[in-house]
């Protein structure tokens, strides 16, 4: 291959390091071409899965700023580059090397921050995103209600203790201070 189009690979790699959430790199060998399509598939239409040589894809992480990931570049190296939830295409990749056992999770970075096979594999457990917004929606919609249920409790309350002391006072005989109601016939 001419310099050239290594460069140009190098840079197409880079812009994908740079604009994705998350890539996770994986081990192939021994999946079929079949079971690579069927793997693209399950990863969704936010990630893109691509196999690249390790040196070209350790120089365009290098450029990414991602150097985290220099050790994982050994053997058949296939990259994940998620651009939409990354919690969807680690379960994706999750449940297809369950099905598969030869596609391995060797690691991959989110936000920058490096992760290991095993914190893909806690990510890929978590619910995806609009699950967790829906669960916070339905919390901050409760204590909302809690909220006006407390600030409409309030008034009534004070409506009844003030009825319960003029009930009193009536029943005492309008000893002291006569009774609102009182008041206002004279």
């Amino acid at each position: 291959m001419a310099r050239p189009d290594k460069a140009a690979a190098v840079a197409e790699l880079t812009d994908k390091f740079r604009s994705s959430n998350a890539a996770v790199l994986t081990e192939y060998t021994g999946l079929t071409v079949a079971q690579l399509k069927q793997l693209r598939r399950s990863l969704g239409e936010n990630a893109q899965y691509s196999v690249a040589k390790n040196t070209l894809s350790k120089i365009a992480a290098n450029e990414a700023g991602i150097t985290s990931l220099d050790d994982l570049f050994a053997g058949s190296t296939a990259i994940a580059f998620v651009t939409g939830d990354p919690v969807t295409s680690a379960k994706g990749l999750r449940d297809f090397a369950k099905e598969n056992p030869a596609l391995v999770i060797k690691g991959g970075v989110m936000d920058g921050k490096a992760l290991s096979a095993d914190e893909i594999k806690k990510l890929a457990d978590l619910e995806s995103r609009e699950v967790l917004l829906a669960k916070l929606a339905g919390a901050m919609k409760a204590k909302q209600s809690q909220a006006a249920a407390l600030f409409q409790a309030l008034p009534s309350k004070f409506v009844r203790t003030a009825e319960a002391l003029r009930a009193k006072q009536a029943e005492q005989g309008g000893a002291g201070t006569p009774a609102p109601a009182e008041a206002d016939a004279e």
